[in-house]
Parts: C-alpha cells; sequence; structure tokens
C-alpha cells in the first residue's frame, strides 16, 4: 500500500502509475472518498471532546444527544472506510525513476548480455526429450497421478537439483564469496550472510493481502476446509516473517533463503509450455528475502541480481539482464529485474531468475519497522529474488547435452554430485 499522504498530494502521478501498470482505478472516487472520511473522523473528535466537557459538567441531557449524534457519525464512517479501505489496496506501488514505460514484456529492456552461447555439431534437444530419454522426466505419470502440469523429477536430475540447493546455499551463507560478489559489482552493500529457513507452506487470506500477492486469486491454490492457501514461491511466507515488529537499526540488512515447494494453478497459460517442466503446478524454488533501510533499497537489489548473475555465470551459461517494464512489473514492484537464461534446445532466452523492490508497500501493510537512530520508527523496504528455480535444470539440460543423448554436469555442482561428471541414462 502506497502513503497516504503521496496520493493526496500526488494524485496526478498516483494515476500515471496506474495507467502505466495497466490498473484500471478511479484515483478521483478514492480521493473524494478519503477527504469524506476525514471530516467525519474530525466531527467525531469534537463531539468526542464536547462529550468529555458535558460529562465534566455532570450535563446528563447534552451528553446523551452528543452519544446519539456520535454514533451516527461513526457509522458513516465505517460505510466509507468499508468502501475505502479495499480501495487503498488495489493502487499498485509507483514505479521507480528509472522503469522503463511500457504496455507488456515486448517493452522491456536488455540491459547486458553475459557469456557465449553453446555450438553443437548437431541439432540440440529441448529439455523435455532429453528429459523424457534419459528418464529423468516423466510428465505422463505425473498427469495419470494430479493431472496435466504435474511431473516426477526422476534420478540424477534430483541429485542435480540437490546439487543446485547445496551449491547456492554455499554462496548464500559465505560472507567472503558475497563480498565477491559485491566487489565485483562495484556495490558497497555490507556481504551479511542470508539465513537459510524453512517457512511454512501455507498462508492465511489476510497475510496474503497484506503481502499484496493474493491476487490474482484464479493463480492461487485455495483449501476451503482451512481457508488457506498454498504460496506460490517462498517469498509469501518470508515476506510476514517480522509481521507487527520493529527492528533494531543495527540488525539490518535480515537476509533469508528458503528452499520451498510452490503452488501455480498457471490460469491463463492454456497450451503454453505443456511439455517438460518449464511451467508446472508444482515445482521447487529458492528464494532470497531481505529486510534493508530505505536508503539500501535499490542497491540491495543489485546485490541480489549480482548474486543471481554469479551463479549463472558459475554454471558457464549465458545469460541477459532485464529490466521489466511498468506494464509487465507486479503491483507491489517499484522495481523488477529479470535473469533471462539461454535455452538452445528453444533457440531462445527464457526467465529464470526474477528480483523484485517493493520499497514499504509491503511492510507498510504488515506493520513492520526499524527504529532508526534518535528514536524515529519508519518503514522497512523489502526485496525478493529468485536463487534458482526448475527453469535452472531445464537450462543445464539443454545448455550441457550431448550428441549420444548424455548430460554433461557442470563443473561446479560435481562435489555435490559425488564427483559424477555425466548423466547417462540408468
Amino acid at each position: 500500500m502506497i502513503d497516504i499522504k503521496i496520493l493526496r498530494e500526488q494524485g496526478d502521478t498516483v494515476k500515471r502509475a496506474c495507467e502505466q501498470k495497466n490498473v484500471v482505478i478511479d484515483i478521483d472516487a478514492i480521493l473524494e472518498l478519503d477527504h469524506r472520511e476525514r471530516i467525519l473522523t474530525a466531527e467525531l473528535d469534537e463531539i468526542n471532546r464536547q462529550r468529555n466537557e458535558a460529562a465534566k459538567a455532570k450535563d446528563i441531557e447534552t451528553g446523551k444527544k452528543l452519544k446519539g449524534d456520535g454514533s451516527a457519525v461513526e457509522a458513516e464512517l465505517s460505510t466509507i472506510r468499508a468502501e475505502l479501505d479495499p480501495l487503498l489496496l488495489k493502487i499498485p506501488n509507483l514505479p521507480t525513476s528509472d522503469t522503463p514505460v511500457g504496455k507488456s514484456e515486448d517493452e522491456n529492456v536488455v540491459l547486458r548480455q553475459v557469456g557465449s552461447r553453446p555450438s553443437f555439431a548437431f541439432t540440440p534437444k529441448e529439455h523435455s526429450e532429453i528429459g523424457e530419454a534419459l528418464g529423468l522426466i516423466d510428465t505422463k505419470r505425473g498427469t495419470d497421478v494430479a493431472g496435466t502440469r504435474f511431473a516426477y523429477l526422476i534420478g540424477d536430475l534430483v541429485l542435480l537439483q540437490n546439487a543446485m540447493h547445496q551449491f547456492v546455499l554455499s554462496i548464500l551463507t559465505n560472507e567472503a564469496i558475497l563480498s565477491t560478489i559485491i566487489a565485483k559489482a562495484g556495490l558497497s552493500v555490507t556481504p551479511k550472510a542470508f539465513l537459510p529457513v524453512v517457512p511454512p507452506l501455507f498462508i492465511r487470506p489476510n497475510v496474503f493481502q497484506k503481502m499484496a500477492r493474493i491476487e490474482p486469486r484464479d493463480e492461487r491454490y485455495h483449501i476451503a476446509s482451512d481457508d488457506l492457501y498454498l504460496i506460490g514461491s517462498a517469498e509469501h511466507t518470508l515476506g510476514p516473517l517480522h509481521m507487527d515488529e520493529t527492528l533494531r537499526e543495527e540488525d539490518l540488512p535480515l537476509r533469508y533463503c528458503a528452499f520451498t515447494s510452490a503452488f501455480r494453478r498457471e490460469a491463463g497459460s492454456y497450451g503454453k509450455d505443456m511439455k517438460g517442466i518449464i511451467r508446472l503446478h508444482q515445482f521447487d524454488k529458492m528464494e532470497m528475502e531481505s529486510f534493508t533501510l530505505h536508503e539500501h533499497g535499490v542497491a540491495e537489489q543489485d546485490f541480489l541480481v549480482a548474486i543471481q548473475e554469479y551463479i549463472t555465470t558459475q554454471l558457464r551459461i549465458a545469460y541477459q539482464v532485464v529490466m521489466c517494464c511498468t506494464g509487465d512489473q507486479g503491483d507491489p514492484d517499484a522495481r523488477h529485474i529479470d535473469i533471462e537464461t539461454w535455452m538452445p534446445g528453444q533457440d531462445k532466452y527464457r526467465e529464470t531468475h526474477s528480483a523484485d523492490y517493493m520499497t514499504d508497500y509491503q511492510t507498510r501493510r504488515l506493520n513492520t519497522k526499524v527504529k532508526r537512530e534518535g528514536g524515529k520508527n519508519e518503514l522497512i523496504h523489502t526485496n525478493d529474488a529468485t536463487a534458482f528455480a526448475g527453469r535452472t535444470l531445464v537450462a543445464i539440460l539443454e545448455n550441457y547435452q550431448n550428441e549420444d543423448g548424455s548430460v554433461t554436469i557442470p563443473e561446479v555442482l560435481r562435489p555435490f554430485m559425488g564427483g559424477q561428471t555425466t548423466i547417462t541414462h540408468r
């Protein structure tokens, strides 16, 4: 939720942000409701002041009349707030000044391309064909058991995923490696390590709403009997970790990482990526979440992107860094950056990582604050970013495939797979 002062003082800016993010909402109507609420709140305060005076003067008749007047104002206030509060929650975050303006992903901006695309003496295959031939991916049995967009990962692909998990953890928990990443990226953030967490896979609707991630609801899995949602990413329950808390400035930044299953209905993607494991209803993903002072928010996002680049570079896979335009941002995002990895079997770059900077949009709802020097409390800023997901496995299968159908294991992952160098059919 944006600061109500910004809405009141910069209404045109908010209207422009809504248009740029393809959000249809009547800002003028919201401002009118807000204005009426403030007038009624002032009236109620004055009535209560007069009631206190009447009570002191033991003026019972005046007190009764004022009580009735106050009840009427409270009823009107309640009606207005019931209409206003949901509308305020629909206003998207304001994009940063360096965010390109555009309607869709077609207008995203490539910031840089890194690495060389591999060349093959044969026609490279897509990951689904590779995985099925090696007995690593079984979508047929997944569909038989759970329905479309479910799959079994089997054998060495599971070991490869676990190797990625251990490899990434060895980076995120190592301040020496993080210092190297920071220096190479020319950043001035602290190399404080990430704390691994196993968070809940379920989230209450009101907390999901505070995270501004419950919409679109047709993308979420809801357990009606318990009124709980399954998370679509670990940040959904990492972000509320400090809900209703005031943290100490000297403890920031707080950085967390979590490897969890994620659940998405993939509504609106009918017919897209039906083969393999690109777009599943259930997949595994490691996420990074950070809590920082407001003045460090953008640099923290750049740090998370630098980590993503380091991981991808260590895997020796070509990629491009993309600044997402306003129309391709989520509502809570102020700045959104993607890593798109080269997929030779598909002959194109595909998004494998995202990094979202939310400013204080989420923490305003979550009531997560920091006590600054001098005793002043202010809202914390949050970032979340992908460390790796199933699409990283897709990129490895396609980039490291061999003509005989085998897949070479990236060198940095071999220590986490007992020294194994190649995946072959077993």
